[in-house]
């Protein structure tokens, strides 16, 4: 099986954003394109539990009739994603990508993604699901698990477009941003594309002994690349660079040991999903 961009789409305003990054990535990789929907047939149950409360001989006849609706609500809910479907794969022909392919299943978004991950080569998702609320400082908890369960890399993105023309790499030195450096270096979706690589922390002779060896790994590999090793906290520092220096895709690592429990991404990762305005590369 073809590794491939996976784009998950759902009914949110993210949904054209993650149309047109996932052409864009499919077309700078040179992979297939395939859009994904996911039916959860179970996203609420709490009405069958209703029908203890009536008691009035109808117990029988009313779980009938709600079983008759949620197979009502799950065929609505196929039919919107075969439409949704459709709309983003015309608009990724638009867009110039050759024959786009679309799968729908049933289950949830994370259990789906974890069955398809040997077939993954790059996810993109938006930053929130249909079901997260809009003004949340939260990401949507469907994001949340995927990004704690897949080991790919996750482009999560805006819900409008802009051609990614520079990058950000958070560096702090280690194995796994080493490793980071390499990928990005050798990724034909950063080809042409100017990259910054930042360490927040201390002037010392190990920090800068790192960034060199970064510097000069991606521009052996042909980029144009500079850096940078900047004191103060770390989610906010990083901001401040991204925004004085205009960048438009941010790359970091999703990985450590947070002490938020319900996020294992690492506190300054997740700060960093939240508040960003251009699109995270998380790799694994």
């Amino acid at each position: 099986m073809t590794e491939q961009v996976m784009a998950a789409i759902d009914g949110s305003k993210f949904s054209e954003g993650v149309c047109d990054y996932a052409a864009w990535a499919s077309q700078a990789l040179g992979a297939p394109l395939t859009f994904l929907h996911v039916v959860d047939n179970h996203p609420q149950t709490a009405e069958a539990d209703l029908s203890g409360n009536i008691g009035l001989g109808s117990r029988e006849h009313l779980l009938e009739e709600l079983s008759q609706l949620d197979e009502q609500r799950a065929k609505v809910a196929q039919e919107q994603g075969r439409l949704m479907l459709k709309a983003a794969k015309e608009r990724a022909v638009e867009g110039g990508v050759s024959d786009p392919a679309t799968r729908q299943r049933n289950g949830t978004l994370v259990e789906t993604l974890e069955e398809l991950q040997d077939e993954i080569r790059l996810l993109v998702v938006g930053k929130r699901g249909e079901t997260a609320h809009q003004d949340s400082g939260h990401l949507g908890s469907n994001l949340e698990r995927v990004v704690r369960t897949l080991h790919r890399p996750i482009l999560m993105v805006p819900d409008t477009f802009k051609t990614p023309e520079s990058v950000m790499l958070a560096f702090d030195g280690s194995k796994t941003t080493r490793k980071g450096v390499e990928m990005l270096a050798k990724s034909p979706l950063f080809e042409g594309i100017p990259v910054h690589v930042v360490i927040v922390g201390a002037e010392t002779g190990d920090n800068r002994s790192q960034l060199d060896w970064a510097l000069k790994a991606l521009r052996d590999a042909g980029h144009e690349a500079e850096g940078a090793i900047r004191a103060g906290e770390v989610e906010a520092t990083l901001r401040a660079y991204q925004e004085e220096n205009g960048i438009d895709l941010l790359v970091m690592g999703a990985y450590g040991h947070s002490r938020i429990r319900h996020l294992l991404v690492g506190s300054t990762t997740t700060g960093m999903l939240r508040k960003a305005k251009v699109p995270v590369l998380l790799l694994r």
